[in-house]
């Protein structure tokens, strides 16, 4: 997965990454292993923010690579990315887990706790997104929406 420009802090979620390259990978590597694809939903969780000047980038790395770590032994956890501030300080950052369920196991630990406790003085703004990311069978169609419960 991989971000297709620099905008992607402010830009729209489905068009900031090679989508449809990570669906193609995965048309391929299902006919490798023979195996036929049927639809299957995945639920991302994504993390827009403002850091100030006077965050400092190590204290963030630190609360991060634990909540990561930790989200890691949990289960389910398939992918994180997350970038760099733009000249504003905007940035993303995301996971895709195998299902909200997974989601919601990975990120109740103390490391996501204190990651969540430090918002308040690390960001200027932030928000939370969810979307579904739905692959039909074959991985001849996928799209991304909004998360609804």
């Amino acid at each position: 997965m991989k971000n297709l420009g620099e905008d992607y802090a402010t830009a729209d979620y489905r068009e900031s990454f090679n989508w449809s390259e990570v669906i193609e990978s995965l048309k391929e590597l299902a006919a490798a292993s023979d195996v036929e694809w049927k639809e299957a939903a995945f639920y991302i969780v994504v993390f827009r923010s403002r850091i100030p000047p006077t965050t400092v980038y190590a204290d963030l790395g630190v609360l991060d690579q634990a909540a990561h770590a930790e989200a890691m032994k949990s289960g389910g956890f398939l992918k994180y990315w997350f970038g760099r501030p733009d000249q504003n300080g905007r940035n993303l950052a995301t996971c895709v887990w195998r299902n909200q369920e997974d989601a919601k196991i990975g990120s109740v630990g103390a490391a996501h706790r204190k990651a969540a406790g430090a918002t308040r003085y690390l960001y200027s703004e932030w928000r939370i997104e969810r979307l579904r990311l739905l692959i039909k069978d074959g991985a001849r169609e996928w799209n991304i929406s909004q998360w609804t419960d």
